[in-house]
């Protein structure tokens, strides 16, 4: 395949079953995580034992300078980047209501999910783009659920934040839709991954799954088929998209 992947928050979940997914099919994949980096060098063990090519890098998304960092580091360890996945992201506490929503807590949410996401694209662009001397490439950025619902009565600071990713995804497609580059966005709905436990809701996946048309919630390796599909040249006349991969939920 020959592809060079950034994969941020992949040391678990759907960026994990991602990075598993792109390196079996002979990606160069780079795990980012920011704490969890035994998990990590755990996904590049299974990345290489399928054939692939993986490092573990550590980037908080929600700093700059972290992400210079980790795109700095994917050029001397791989070469040219092709692909960018921004699964990076954080939710906050649960069962926020309109009148006791903090400031900084907000403001740490959009760091991640939102500011990150348009530094982390724009370092992308910057190496992949035909007007900057690349050879093209296709970013995949991790939307939710609640970017549709508002997600009221839980987190809407989170919603808010994964709403501003489609409105980026999309503008950004049609700036750079001439220069090679691809832009799509993933809108999960209730997907089984360790985040809803990290966030003191352990029970929200049963919870969620009853709801769903389907009767079940999502597998991250599900997620990881879509983002895989629209990283290739299959989807090659895919460009601001957003796709709902959530079972009819809503």
């Amino acid at each position: 395949m020959g592809d060079v992947v950034i994969v941020t928050g992949a040391s678990s979940g759907i960026g994990a079953a991602t990075a598993r997914l792109l390196g079996a099919a002979g990606a160069s994949v780079v795990v980012n995580y920011k704490s969890s980096r035994d998990l990590a060098e755990g996904v590049v063990a299974e990345v290489e034992k399928a054939g692939g090519k993986a490092i573990a890098i550590r980037a908080d998304m929600g700093k700059e300078a972290d992400i210079l960092d980790l795109f700095a580091q994917t050029d001397k360890a791989f070469g040219p980047l092709t692909g960018l996945v921004n699964n990076a992201g954080v939710n906050g506490p649960q069962h926020r209501s309109a009148d006791n929503y903090d400031f900084q807590e907000a403001m740490d949410i959009f760091a991640v999910n939102t500011v990150g996401v348009l530094i982390a694209c724009r370092e992308a662009i910057k190496r992949m783009s035909t007007k900057h001397g690349g050879a093209g490439g296709s970013i995949v950025n991790i939307s939710s659920i609640g970017a549709l619902t508002g997600s009221p009565g839980r987190f809407i600071h989170y919603a808010g934040s994964k709403a501003a990713v489609d409105i980026i995804t999309k503008g950004l497609a049609v700036e750079v839709a001439r220069d090679g580059v691809r832009l799509n966005a993933i809108r999960p709905g209730m997907i089984d991954t360790p985040i809803h436990a990290k966030a003191g809701q352990a029970d929200r996946v049963k919870e969620f799954a009853a709801k769903n048309p389907l009767g079940r919630a999502g597998q991250p390796e599900e997620v990881a088929e879509a983002i895989a599909w629209l990283l290739s040249s299959k989807a090659s006349l895919v460009t601001g998209a957003v796709l709902d991969v959530m079972g009819a939920q809503r």
